[in-house]
Parts: C-alpha cells; sequence; structure tokens
C-alpha cells in the first residue's frame, strides 16, 4: 500500500468535523462561503485531506480569537498568498543555486 501525504482526502464529513472541533453544517458552511474545498467520492460524498482538517482547525481558532467569517477568508487568503510566495522564493533560489553551481564548474 502507498503511504498518503497530507493532502490525501480519507476522512469522511463526520470525522474531520469532530477532528476540528467543529460541527458539520459549519464544514458545509465554509465549503458554500469558498473558504475549504474538500475533495468528493465518485458518489459525491466529500472527503477531507490531514491539509484541510488542519484549515479548519485554524479557522476555529480564527473564530475563537472573534473573527468573522470575512474576515477569515480573508487572513485563509492572504496566508495562501504567502505561502505561495514562499514556494516560489524558494524554487527561485534552487534554480540560482544551480546557476551558480553550473558557472563555477565551466569557470
Amino acid at each position: 500500500m502507498a503511504e498518503r501525504d497530507s493532502t490525501t482526502p480519507v476522512y469522511g464529513i463526520a470525522v474531520a468535523a469532530e477532528l476540528a472541533d467543529m460541527n458539520a453544517a459549519s464544514l458545509r458552511l465554509l465549503e458554500q462561503k469558498g473558504l475549504l474545498t474538500p475533495a468528493r467520492s465518485d458518489g459525491g460524498t466529500r472527503r477531507y485531506s490531514d491539509d484541510d482538517v488542519a484549515r479548519l482547525q485554524r479557522v476555529a481558532r480564527l473564530r475563537d480569537e472573534g473573527m468573522n467569517i470575512a474576515g477569515i477568508g480573508r487572513v485563509l487568503a492572504l496566508e495562501d498568498e504567502n505561502a505561495g510566495l514562499r514556494d516560489e522564493l524558494a524554487a527561485e533560489r534552487a534554480e540560482s543555486a544551480e546557476l551558480r553551481r553550473r558557472a563555477s564548474e565551466q569557470a
């Protein structure tokens, strides 16, 4: 059996809700508001990954701090953008290091 990573959808809505300390209706609302997009099985059942559960836990923390759904959405969007920029920067740095290595080999 292949090992799963944090993006593999494995949890049903009831389990994901329990792991995130929320109710299933809250998960459906977050999906409706675009804050979460769980995978779907062939039969249409929602399936949540470890990454989805971590995002739900982040939403719960923000909610507990008094943030409304719009604010939570903005925070998550900024965090997602930041993560993307960090990934791009890491790729650029790796490419730059490779170019420097090649240049030093040719010198």
